[in-house]
């Protein structure tokens, strides 16, 4: 993309410069035809959008290259070693690069593999792994009898007794060979002496929480649309579940959560049958990412019989293209949305208004010329893309372009990261788990945990909740879907704010406020922004000078920060919100005492005097002083 950069000559760059959303379909077009006159451009869209059999393809699908990692995993299983044997089965990609109608010595090349690695994962103590491995090669080759003889020892090894006499007789049945058959016999007999009758338990499926609290949306003065409610909500009430318009998985998780539900993946991963790329976690995701093309012909006639309410988000990416792997994710997931809404309309030739579809708020006249540059850069490459890989009656141009724009323009401040959260001592956080080995002393005292962000995904109705440095809502996620619960009692009427990214006690005002303008392009007016907040005085502060003073110093950045707040007169009391007297826990209550004298009314907010004492400290001779004893660079400024 840089190579295309740099081609673009000065009037054009200028043009994109001072361009606003208006401008966009002739600067689009302008674009468009400069790119076309291009060999260097022909020759990017050819590497990412082309057919993958006329070139080397990096997510085509390689029988040779299958053929030999299965080779290289069942030595691996003969030698015992498994670990080894599982790369080549699944993570080095024998069954991401099988095609599913591949047949070798006679047998159908992924049911082979998936047969493969459930006699792996029998063997590494994992019969759940197994069990539908087992089940998923039954599904393309369903008259192969090592599988149901596979399968029927895994239903013994699970305690299903009458489910692994079925399956070793549907074996039996199939078995050409005398020996087998009498091998198999053996298996029944032994199995009809230890017999023994369980009822199953049904499996508990967890399901999404309805919320019943009916949500307003409002126009707002100082922030624009925003929602409330016209009920008082109690604390931890659930106010929001939505499932994504569109989603994508981040690219440095595409090797460890499924491509659909963004769920961590098991051991016996599913590839699709298409293309190399996603890995999923169930065959259910599999299928609903990629829509009835990826049911195979082989599976005609099985027990698996899919049902697809949704537009399948991978089926325009699928047969081995290039561009899903190398473009950005909110390229790829502007791509998604494109196709979506496309298909819900019926109309294939023209990219629609987005703007009137999705009602996202766009960005493109604040952003950066060099930002905007490649919003352009972008969606015409990605118009190309979808041309060849979706609709080639999608037409070429600058109206087209334009709407992908603003689309990506919107994607920047609208997108919503989907998290997942891990613990420092484990992959995957399991509360209950953890209190229980507490209990026991068997965890660790302490243990934190993060947020990963997973995908990013855009979410129509949940936009509309505005950012508040101190929310009064809380985001989390099951698979895709999104849940907003409140943190605490919210009064009727009263905005319901999440936050963006950086909350009060997390990071201090002004780097907060930078954040926010830099990617979200407002200037953030709330409560945590306008009043002051101890967190924000202590987190960058100094130590007095005067030794027997606990007090906070502030640099001139946080005190100008701080005096630039409306609500912030020349001197603040501590009569009000900054009574630390209310505070319950000890160590929180030191940590207040450091910005505000309990003793004194009031403190003076400026640079270099303590907000206790009123110690002044000169910065500039301290900084010349660290400087001279090497503690400190010399480009290095205090302020």
């Amino acid at each position: 993309m840089e190579k295309l950069k740099c081609v673009v000559p000065d009037r054009l760059k200028r043009r994109v410069e001072e361009s606003h959303v208006d401008d966009l379909p002739s600067l689009s077009s302008s674009l468009l035809q400069l790119f076309l006159s291009l060999p260097q451009f022909h020759q990017l869209i050819s590497e990412l959008a082309a057919e993958p059999a006329t070139q080397a393809g990096l997510c085509g699908k390689n029988e040779g290259a299958a053929l030999d990692l299965k080779e290289k995993g069942n030595q691996c299983y003969s030698s015992g070693d498994h670990s080894q044997a599982l790369r080549c089965y699944s993570q080095l990609q024998a069954l991401r690069l099988a095609p599913i109608d591949a047949h070798h010595t006679g047998k159908n090349l992924v049911a082979t593999l998936y047969l493969n690695r459930a006699s792996l994962f029998h063997k590494m103590g994992l019969p759940m792994e197994s069990l539908r491995d087992c089940s998923r090669a039954l599904e393309i080759s369903p008259s192969y009898p090592k599988v149901w003889y596979r399968r029927g020892k895994v239903n013994a090894t699970l305690g299903n007794y009458e489910d692994s006499v079925h399956d070793l007789s549907v074996a039996k049945d199939m078995e050409p060979s005398i020996g087998g058959k009498k091998q198999i016999e053996r298996e029944l007999d032994m199995l009809a002496r230890h017999h023994e009758k369980k009822i199953p338990k049904p499996a508990s499926q967890k399901s999404v929480e309805i919320p019943e609290i009916k949500l307003q949306c409002v126009k707002t003065p100082d922030k624009g649309r925003g929602m409330v409610s016209q009920f008082d909500i109690l604390q931890a009430s659930l106010i929001h579940a939505e499932e994504p318009y569109a989603v994508v998985i981040l690219k440095h998780c595409r090797e460890t959560h499924c491509h659909y539900c963004m769920n961590e993946l098991p051991a016996d991963t599913i590839p699709c049958f298409s293309c190399s790329l996603p890995l999923y976690c169930s065959q259910h995701c599999q299928v609903r990412a990629g829509g009835p093309i990826h049911i195979p012909d082989t599976m005609v006639g099985s027990n698996f019989k899919p049902t697809l309410e949704c537009i399948p988000e991978h089926k325009h990416e699928c047969q081995g293209v290039h561009w899903p792997a190398i473009l950005p994710s909110d390229v790829v997931l502007a791509g998604r949305v494109v196709v979506k809404t496309m298909e819900q309309k019926g109309q294939f030739t023209d990219v629609p208004n987005l703007s009137e579809t999705l009602g996202l708020c766009e960005s493109y006249s604040k952003m950066s010329p060099e930002s905007k540059l490649e919003l352009h850069i972008y969606s015409i490459v990605l118009l190309f893309c979808l041309h060849y890989s979706f609709s080639s009656e999608l037409s070429i141009n600058g109206d087209s372009a334009s709407q992908i724009v603003i689309l990506l323009s919107q994607i920047r401040v609208n997108s919503i990261a989907v998290v997942r959260m891990k613990s420092n001592t484990n992959d995957s956080y399991d509360q209950q788990d953890w209190f229980q080995n507490f209990s026991f002393g068997e965890a660790e005292a302490a243990s934190s945990v993060e947020q990963v962000r997973v995908g990013q995904a855009l979410y129509k109705a949940a936009s509309l909740f505005n950012h508040s440095c101190l929310p009064n809502i809380h985001a989390y996620f099951i698979s895709p879907t999104l849940l907003l619960r409140t943190t605490e009692f919210v009064s009727g009427g009263c905005p319901l704010e999440l936050s963006y990214g950086p909350q009060v006690g997390q990071w201090d005002c002004k780097d907060r406020l930078r954040f926010l303008e830099e990617e979200y392009f407002f200037r953030c007016w709330c409560r945590g922004c306008s009043e002051v907040n101890e967190s924000d005085l202590v987190i960058s502060g100094f130590c007095c000078v005067n030794p027997n003073c606990s007090g906070v110093i502030l640099d001139n950045l946080v005190a100008n920060c701080e005096k630039q707040k409306p609500k912030v007169p020349e001197t603040i009391s501590n009569e009000s919100h900054l009574q630390v007297h209310e505070l319950k826990d000890i160590d929180i209550k030191k940590v207040a005492n450091i910005s505000l004298d309990q003793t004194q009314s009031s403190f003076h907010v400026g640079s270099g005097y303590c907000l206790k004492c009123g110690s002044y400290c000169n910065f500039a001779s301290g900084a010349k002083k660290l400087k001279k004893l090497g503690l400190i660079s010399e480009g290095c400024r205090i302020q």
